[in-house]
């Protein structure tokens, strides 16, 4: 993937992050800045036509198996254009910190449930080929802390 494609992703997630914490913020009347929270930023390459083996991956065993070891997610994406709609996986996680990411990813990547859940889905053909992760922080200006 070029760095305009890369980036020109990058900005629509964070334009569909942005939207998303404005319509779950839209009552509030203040946002805490006290937060430390750091942001997970991942995008999953699938091999071709493994789109949908992992959206339903996701939807039946990651995003459970996500909140039973404390990685909370914040919202899941699929580009608008081809050919990125057809073998992409976007997605941001919350963490309290980089050291609880750090533990609760190992939890999660040791958990037997997980294994055999990514062993049966990988049985026809590994779904994913890359996985690119970026930690991030909030910027000054940005709403969700």
């Amino acid at each position: 993937m070029n760095n305009w494609i890369r980036l020109s992703l990058v900005a629509a997630v964070s334009f569909g992050l942005g939207a998303l914490v404005t319509a779950r913020l839209g009552s509030a009347n203040k946002v805490s800045a006290a937060s430390n929270r750091v942001y997970e930023l991942r995008i999953y390459h699938t091999a071709p036509g493994k789109l949908a083996n992992l959206q339903t991956l996701f939807r039946d065993h990651t995003v459970p198996m996500f909140k039973k070891h404390g990685l909370d997610s914040v919202g899941y994406w699929v580009p608008q254009d081809k050919p990125d709609s057809e073998s992409t996986w976007i997605y941001i996680l919350a963490h309290k910190s980089r050291d609880d990411a750090k533990k609760n990813w190992a939890a999660f990547q040791a958990d037997p449930d997980w294994q055999a859940a990514l062993k049966a889905a990988n049985a026809d053909g590994k779904v994913v080929e890359k996985i690119d992760s970026t930690f991030m922080d909030p910027a000054d200006i940005s709403p969700l802390k």
